[in-house]
């Protein structure tokens, strides 16, 4: 597993807490924060599945 898959996945549930928190709040502010590290997150996810998909093809 990728190294980013980990990184990413632990952002992705850090932003979604910082995203409800700022829902419960009405904090905007905190909210917009948490959707955007959701989302660097999820890309950062993506990136590590990319990398571990290349390392597949490459042991082939």
């Amino acid at each position: 597993m990728d190294k980013n898959r980990m990184e990413g996945t632990a952002k992705e549930l850090k932003g979604s807490v910082k995203e409800a928190i700022g829902k419960v709040t009405r904090n905007r502010v905190k909210q917009a924060e948490g959707a955007a590290e959701k989302l660097a997150g999820r890309m950062q996810v993506k990136v590590g599945e990319a990398a571990d998909a290349v390392r597949e093809q490459l042991k082939r």
